[in-house]
């Protein structure tokens, strides 16, 4: 039995856990039916403790993971676990973060054993969550037009499927099909991993492994903690619009920086809207958290243990932590990666050599599709698209990426066409979109589609108007554009095209960093 583990001990064993996330991910990846997990792997894996404490997680969706690692212990208490149990729930305001992104919960005992000792989740996005709206990400006004709610609920009791709980888009004549079978099935794994790997080294001294690299990650955090200036930093930004009308939407943070921790209060950001740029409090921890892993070493265990000395301060009735039944589907998106730019923006003060400029500062949502009145066959889509990555202060920022809290990878065209009525006429790198500097500005994209039969578009986008800032005197990154037909779109809006339609998408480049020296 462990009672201290030396550092390589302590290594070992934090990459064993981590490499029970990536399998379960490398399942749900290889086992999904959708372009969206199979091929943009929009989905995130971790392990928990028996409180929800985030244990362990593989490096896949950061707006996922935070949110999970804060909301957890919410979501998994009061209730009579047993094994072969699997709780499902997408609900924002109980522990979700919005609808499209279903969250697959399993406990894990050992076995013979009523000991529970932690629980394996995963959560992947579906295109089509029940939504009148095809794609499911609608410029939306209430949580109910976003689709199918799902509190947390039993899917699984004992192994059995329970057929009656959830009228899921997946569940068919009594089976549990595609994404859904694939995101149980991915648990399946982790569980068994789990279980074996305990059995393994005992469970008192995997208990007591989990405590230790917790307890190394709050060391590296307040190690951290101590290379920053002390003080208060403020930062604030603007959400171009909602959607409905409401303009230049604040952001705000002002961050406290002590010997002890760090304060992050975000209660002067703007109330909420009637758009749905609003998003619940955890994924406003997401974005935090993320700020602060990216400070860390790479080694570092992402586990409970590095957040315990980051403090997130809302305001009940805000942009930023809203009231049911706000709508959130874009919060989740567009506003979570815009308060990484906020929280960047006040480490830029406190570590000035440090920090890079803003990314793009959007996803760029595109989802569509269509439902044929003859057989009643629907077809969903949804993606999120590349821009520049802002320079820093030794580094030029990359063209054509996903940055921060995405963390996807791009559609290939040949998936797109061949799943779907689509035809893509160019996919390029915008030259020249990308901020200037001593460091530029990486460049955003041009992805152009053509419209093969009548199809339902929905578009929730970003940095339209409000360009990505730069930093120690370097230029702005340029917006982005939505063109249909050529003609400018609304950088949120829900439309239907008939065939034959185009649909450009420009999307924004990265700031620059530093004043640019004279050309030679």
């Amino acid at each position: 039995m462990w009672f201290a583990l030396n550092s390589v001990e302590l290594k070992l064993f934090s990459s064993r856990v981590a490499a029970i996330c990536d399998e379960m991910g490398q399942v749900l990846r290889r086992t999904a039916f959708s372009p969206n997990i199979k091929d943009r792997l929009d989905f995130s894996c971790a392990i928990f403790g028996a409180q929800g404490e985030l244990y362990a997680q593989a490096a896949h969706i950061p707006v996922h993971l935070g949110s999970m690692a804060f909301a957890m212990r919410g979501i998994i208490g009061n209730r009579p676990w047993q094994a072969g149990d699997v709780l499902m729930v997408n609900d924002p305001f109980l522990g979700g973060t919005h609808l499209p992104d279903v969250t697959v919960i399993s406990p894990v005992f050992l076995s013979n054993s009523e000991s529970l000792l932690g629980f394996v989740a995963n959560r992947a996005h579906h295109a089509n969550i029940g939504c009148d709206t095809p794609g499911s990400m609608p410029v939306s006004t209430c949580l109910e037009e976003e689709g199918l709610i799902i509190s947390p609920t039993f899917l699984f009791k004992k192994g059995k499927l329970q057929q009656n709980s959830i009228a899921l888009p997946g569940l068919k004549n009594g089976v549990l099909i595609g994404d859904f079978a694939a995101q149980v099935g991915a648990n399946q794994v982790g569980v068994r991993r789990l279980q074996n790997l305990i059995e393994q080294t005992g469970s008192s001294a995997y208990l007591i492994g989990m405590q230790e690299l917790n307890d190394y990650a709050d060391r590296l955090t307040a190690n951290l903690i101590t290379s920053i200036e002390p003080g208060e930093f403020s930062f604030k930004d603007m959400l171009d619009d909602d959607g409905c009308g409401n303009k230049e939407i604040g952001l705000a943070v002002s961050m406290r920086i002590t010997p002890a921790c760090i304060e992050l209060d975000f209660s002067k950001s703007a109330d909420q809207v009637e758009g749905n740029l609003n998003c619940p409090e955890p994924v406003v921890a997401a974005a935090a958290y993320f700020c602060f892993r990216c400070l860390m070493p790479a080694e570092a265990p992402s586990c409970e243990g590095l957040f315990r000395r980051i403090k997130i301060i809302t305001r009940v009735g805000s942009l930023i932590n809203a009231r049911r039944p706000a709508a959130v589907a874009a919060g989740n998106v567009e506003t979570s990666t815009r308060l990484v730019d906020v929280v960047f923006g006040a480490l830029a003060q406190a570590m000035p050599e440090k920090i890079a400029a803003a990314s793009q500062g959007t996803m760029n949502n595109v989802a569509m599709g269509a439902i044929d009145e003859s057989s009643g066959i629907r077809w969903d889509y949804y993606e999120t698209l590349a821009g520049g990555m802002g320079g820093g202060p030794n580094f030029s920022g990359l063209d054509a990426v996903h940055t921060h809290m995405t963390n996807t990878l791009n559609t290939p065209i040949e998936s797109l066409e061949m799943h779907y009525p689509l035809r893509v006429h160019q996919y390029r790198i915008r030259p020249n979109s990308g901020g200037g500097g001593a460091q530029k500005g990486g460049n955003g994209i041009v992805r152009e589609y053509e419209f093969l039969e009548s199809t339902q578009l929905s578009l929730l986008s970003e940095r339209r108007l409000n360009k990505p800032w730069g930093l120690r005197g370097g230029s702005a990154g340029a917006c982005g554009n939505n063109f249909l037909n050529d003609k400018l779109l609304p950088s949120k809006c829900n439309l239907h095209v008939v065939a034959g339609d185009r649909l450009i998408i420009e999307t924004p480049g990265g700031g620059g960093w530093g004043v640019a020296g004279p050309e030679t």
